[in-house]
């Protein structure tokens, strides 16, 4: 596994989606620190503790404020950015609010990546375009069998159900609109999930639960301890999304797959009892009173109860593989939120955690 590519990303234009939301805020740091010319298109950040906004000044970054079902603000950003490259981040991500509000769901994951495309379309530079979807895309029927690529789509629930739609219409537009036409941008899909790692505040989220618990002095009630998931550090996924966007522009002969997993060692795969118990431990070694947490009876929308990605294709065609293990992830995290608490700023945090990773991946 390699680093992504300096001098790639050096100076290019890129338009990230999404860039106020968790791995938006992270991915954009990111880029800063590889020289790109980033520009970003996303709501403004939630109130409350945001990274995005806890990160304070940016030094390359164009921050651009607008709706993804809003059609002409999507025009002018479009327009403004001018992009070589697209990382399509912004989606409503959660699968409790999609059981709240399915149809904005839908609207902002499907309709909204359609609002999306169309507008890039007038954009005469633009090499690739990267949509972001979720290992929620797949049809599951909780036997815990790695999904590989070629899986069928499907959904059991809203949110599920909107990134499969969100799969579909991209690969439709691709073969319908992009394929036979003379210089037109790769398109392709990403997918993974359960990503965690610090400033994460997104609602509904374990860790991010945890830590608000943490802070209010409060022990956590979990409703589905048993519940496996392919926990995987922000940063090893963004080092998966940057080396597929670096390889779809050099990709002239089109011999990429259209879609790729980004998920951990199919054998790694680890429950929520674990990954709260390791998180704990570590917070509490940092010096955090942590209390206990509560197993509470299942009172909401029906979740998967196993899920796990074989990323086997990522690793043989971008030579990409986790460079953090779960533990390690857990540690990084617990950690970052831990030195949060005792002053060190988010700013100094994210950048001493790319440059920690980017040193392990050298290594």
């Amino acid at each position: 596994m390699t680093n992504p590519d300096q001098k790639f990303w050096r100076g290019r234009r890129v338009l990230v989606t999404g860039h106020t939301g968790f791995k938006g805020a992270w991915l954009c740091a990111w880029l800063e620190m590889l020289g790109a010319d980033v520009h970003g298109f996303a709501l403004a950040p939630e109130a409350g503790a945001n990274l995005f906004r806890d990160l304070g000044a940016w030094k390359h970054l164009t921050s651009m404020t607008g709706d993804i079902r809003d059609r002409d603000a999507l025009e002018i950003a479009c327009a403004a950015a001018d992009p070589d490259v697209v990382i399509h981040l912004a989606a409503q991500s959660l699968v409790r609010p999609a059981h709240r509000d399915p149809l904005g769901t839908y609207a902002t994951n499907v309709q909204g990546t359609g609002n999306l495309l169309e507008k890039l379309s007038t954009c005469a530079g633009l090499r690739a375009i990267l949509v972001v979807t979720s290992d929620k895309c797949y049809r599951n029927d909780n036997s815990g069998r790695p999904f590989v690529e070629t899986d069928p789509l499907g959904g059991d629930e809203p949110y599920g159900a909107s990134k499969a739609a969100q799969e579909t219409m991209t690969a439709g537009w691709r073969r319908g609109l992009l394929e036979n036409r003379d210089r037109a941008p790769r398109l392709a899909t990403a997918r993974a999930g359960n990503v965690i790692g610090g400033g994460d505040w997104s609602e509904d989220r374990i860790l991010p639960d945890l830590f608000r618990a943490i802070g209010a002095g409060q022990a956590l009630d979990v409703r589905n301890p048993a519940a496996t998931r392919p926990w995987q550090h922000v940063l090893d996924v963004l080092a998966g999304y940057l080396r597929y966007a670096e390889a779809l522009v050099r990709d002239k002969d089109k011999n990429l797959p259209n879609a790729l997993n980004f998920g951990p060692d199919i054998e790694s795969a680890q429950p929520v009892r674990w990954i709260l118990e390791r998180v704990i431990e570590t917070a509490r070694a940092e010096g955090l009173d942590v209390k206990d947490w509560h197993h509470v009876p299942e009172n909401g929308p029906v979740e998967a109860k196993n899920l796990a990605l074989d990323a086997s294709l990522s690793a043989k065609t971008l030579d990409w593989r986790p460079r953090l293990s779960q533990a390690d992830a857990a540690d990084w995290t617990a950690r970052w939120h831990a030195q949060a608490l005792q002053g060190t700023t988010p700013r100094d945090l994210v950048e001493a955690q790319i440059t920690a990773y980017q040193e392990l991946v050298a290594a």
